[in-house]
């Protein structure tokens, strides 16, 4: 491979581990929109499905915030670490099922799989 042409590999790879990050983020989004989501969709009067609609995406943040995020007070590492993310993009995934929104809860786990899958290959 010349140079050029190995410059080129590593400046694609560097990209897509870049794309990766950002869907990383997007991923953490799209399951504390899908846990709002099935807050407000819940056959409640309105108090309830706004406490429902905020608060469970709220307690997510908060579960981040102490474990998953990059400056979490108490980091999560190897097996304890993948069970947290299991249950914590699985919450979103739930969410929708129970939502009624089967297809974007699949589209949902694919995505998640995938991109976990990557940042897990790529050590990110």
């Amino acid at each position: 491979m010349t140079t050029v042409n190995a410059g080129r590999a590593s400046g694609a790879a560097k990209a897509a581990r870049g794309v990766n990050l950002g869907v990383l983020f997007l991923i953490e989004l799209a399951a504390l929109a899908a846990v709002s989501y099935w807050g407000f969709t819940r056959d409640v009067r309105t108090p309830a499905a706004w406490l429902l609609g905020l608060g469970a995406p709220a307690v997510l943040v908060v579960l981040w915030a102490l474990f998953g995020s990059p400056g979490a007070s108490h980091k999560t590492r190897g097996a304890v670490r993948v069970a947290f993310e299991v249950l914590w993009f699985g919450a979103g995934v739930a969410a929708l099922l129970l939502a009624g929104a089967p297809v974007p809860a699949l589209v949902l786990a694919g995505v998640v799989v995938l991109s976990k899958g990557l940042a897990v290959l790529w050590h990110q």
